[in-house]
């Protein structure tokens, strides 16, 4: 039996060493609208929309050790996308801000350009336009 979609995204969830770095980041910075905050087992969630895909910053009761950060560092989920307009406005701002890139701005392929920075945590943020 295939997934029966419910909604046409799929949630993230991050857990994060500093909730307020991280919501500086992807509420104050990127602009993500900040849905509601509500307790789980295993500590607050605080849930951000971007379209209908939800990033769950999750500020732990326990804070775990992090991962490697990079690309190449492990197996897993290594990176966030979103798809955007206004790439080289975005980027200008972040860089303004002194948000770390792994890759600066850059086509990868007629109509494509990406550019890829770090989350306060080290994740790996990817930011797409195309046309």
């Amino acid at each position: 039996m295939a997934l029966q979609p419910a909604k046409d995204s799929v949630d993230v969830g991050i857990f994060v060493r500093d909730i307020q770095k991280s919501l500086d980041f992807y509420h104050g910075l990127l602009g993500l609208a900040k849905i509601e905050e509500l307790p789980t087992p295993f500590g607050t969630l605080h849930r951000l929309r971007y379209g209908t895909s939800d990033i769950k910053l999750i500020d732990p009761k326990t804070v775990p050790p992090a991962g490697p950060i990079g690309l190449e560092k492990q197996l897993g989920i290594r990176y966030l996308t979103f798809v955007i307009r206004d790439l080289s406005g975005l980027c200008a701002m972040l860089k303004e801000k002194g948000v770390e890139f792994t890759i600066p701005e850059t086509q990868v392929r007629p109509g494509t350009r990406i550019a890829m920075v770090k989350d306060p945590d080290g994740n790996i943020v990817e930011f797409v336009e195309r046309g």
